[in-house]
C-alpha cells in the first residue's frame, strides 16, 4: 500500500489508461453479479467481492487522518466544522480486468455518536452539498480523474459512514455498472 497526500480531482475526463480501452466482459452484467459481490464485501472479503464482478484491485493507495475539515469542502465542510469527526481514512484504487478499469474513491468517516453519523449521511448523500476530497488520482495511474458524484453510495456502520464514488478509467461501463462498483466499494472494510 502506498500512502499519499490529498488533492481534489483535476481536469475533467478520463485521464489514464491501464489497457487497450477495448470493451471486455468487466463492463457487462456487473449488476447481475452485484448481490453475490456485496455479500462477500459485507463479510470483509473485498478481493473475493471484486472477483465476483470479474475484476481485481489493480492499484491502491490509502491515507489516515486525525481530522476531516481540511479534507472536505462545501456544506460537508461546514458540518464537520460544527461536528468534528473522530477519524478519517481515505483510499483511492483502481479495479478492473486488466483491459478495462474503474477508479474508486472511498472515505471512512468516524463520529462520536451514531446520531452524528446519521446526520452527516443525510447531508453528504445529497448531490452537490460538498464532499470528502478524494486522494490524488496520479498515484494510482488516474491523473486528472474528476469524480462527479453520480456513481455514489454510502453505508453506515455504527458510528462510521463509508462513502464511495466510482468513475471509468478505461473501457466502457454503463452508469449501472459504475453504481454497482460504488455500492461494493462502500462495503469495503476499513483499512
Amino acid at each position: 500500500m502506498v500512502a499519499f497526500g490529498a488533492t481534489t480531482g483535476g481536469a475533467g475526463g478520463t485521464a489514464g489508461s491501464l489497457g487497450s480501452g477495448a470493451s471486455s466482459t468487466a463492463g457487462k452484467n456487473l449488476v447481475v453479479r452485484k448481490a453475490d459481490s456485496k455479500k462477500s464485501a459485507r463479510a470483509g472479503r473485498i478481493d473475493e467481492a471484486w472477483g465476483r464482478l470479474g475484476m481485481r484491485t489493480l492499484r491502491k493507495a490509502t491515507r489516515k487522518h486525525a481530522e476531516c475539515v481540511r479534507h472536505s469542502f462545501g456544506e460537508v465542510r461546514q458540518f464537520l466544522t460544527r461536528t468534528p469527526c473522530t477519524s478519517l481514512d481515505r483510499a483511492l484504487f483502481t479495479v478492473g480486468d486488466g483491459d478495462d478499469a474503474v477508479v474508486v474513491s472511498v472515505a471512512w468517516v468516524g463520529f462520536r455518536t451514531r446520531t452524528q453519523a446519521v446526520r452527516f449521511q443525510s447531508l453528504i448523500d445529497v448531490h452537490a452539498t460538498g464532499d470528502i476530497s478524494p486522494l490524488g488520482g496520479e498515484l494510482v495511474g488516474a491523473a486528472g480523474v474528476r469524480f462527479t458524484g453520480h456513481n455514489y453510495d454510502s453505508q453506515l456502520n455504527r458510528t462510521v459512514l463509508t462513502v464511495a464514488k466510482a468513475e471509468p478509467l478505461s473501457g466502457e461501463f454503463s452508469a449501472d455498472d459504475l453504481d454497482t462498483v460504488a455500492e461494493v466499494a462502500a462495503l469495503s472494510p476499513r483499512p
